[in-house]
């Protein structure tokens, strides 16, 4: 059924490092579409909380910070910044200890549901591509474009790799593998919104091609519904 671009949305899910953060952001800036990644709400709810000494198990504690936490995503120069009540914290996100803190604060189900909500209104309009691990399950099951990208944990582990070497934190493919197949099990297992591939949803193994490769397909995708 033939859909305006600027009313699609594309929904990308994946377990970590497998791309959908890089595939996603180009994917909305070369359609003009609004960015979406669930996935640093998560961590900045995360930094918040660490920052707050507030046990991260703690569900509703966590919940409750929650929802007098202000999140906003703005794309500037072509990037993603997070600001947590006005702060920006792009870059705090993404350390390793927010890394492993995130696992447990985005598996109480009440923090899930706060955030899926804002991000549900944060979509509502259409023209948005959105990422994460429960995008096409559950924030937008509805979505024009479902994709699931995958790839092998080895080489999932190179790339998360080289993340962190590019901010100056020092790792190793073994490392990162530990932490990835602990992810992973965490991601998948989980009772509020497991990461699972759904019916409809196009898998794409991005371990043998590249990232102009992975993007061209999302569009093409993309654009076979805008033309019907």
């Amino acid at each position: 059924m033939k859909k305006p671009m600027r009313q699609i949305v594309i929904a990308i899910d994946g377990p970590a490092a497998s791309g959908k953060s890089t595939t996603a952001r180009e994917v909305a800036r070369r359609l003009g579409l609004v960015y979406l990644d669930t996935g640093a709400m998560y961590r900045a709810v995360t930094v918040k909380a660490m920052r707050e000494g507030i046990d991260l198990k703690d569900g509703d504690r966590v919940a409750d910070m929650t929802r007098r936490t202000q999140l906003d995503l703005r794309l500037v120069n072509d990037e993603q910044r997070v600001l947590l009540d006005g702060e920006d914290v792009s870059l705090a996100i993404r350390t390793p200890e927010v890394t492993a803190g995130t696992t447990p604060v985005s598996s109480h189900p009440q923090v899930r549901e706060i955030l899926v909500g804002w991000q549900r209104r944060m979509g509502a309009a259409g023209g948005v591509v959105a990422e994460g691990r429960d995008t096409t399950s559950v924030v937008f099951p509805d979505a024009d474009v479902k994709v699931f990208l995958s790839a092998p944990i080895e080489a999932r582990a190179g790339r998360r790799m080289k993340d962190l070497e590019s901010v100056g934190v020092a790792t190793s493919p073994h490392e990162q593998s530990e932490l990835l197949s602990r992810r992973d099990l965490a991601d998948s297992s989980r009772q509020a919104s497991p990461l699972i591939k759904v019916a409809g949803a196009i898998e794409i193994d991005t371990s043998h091609i590249t990232i102009e490769q992975q993007v061209q397909k999302v569009l093409d995708l993309a654009r076979e519904v805008a033309e019907g």
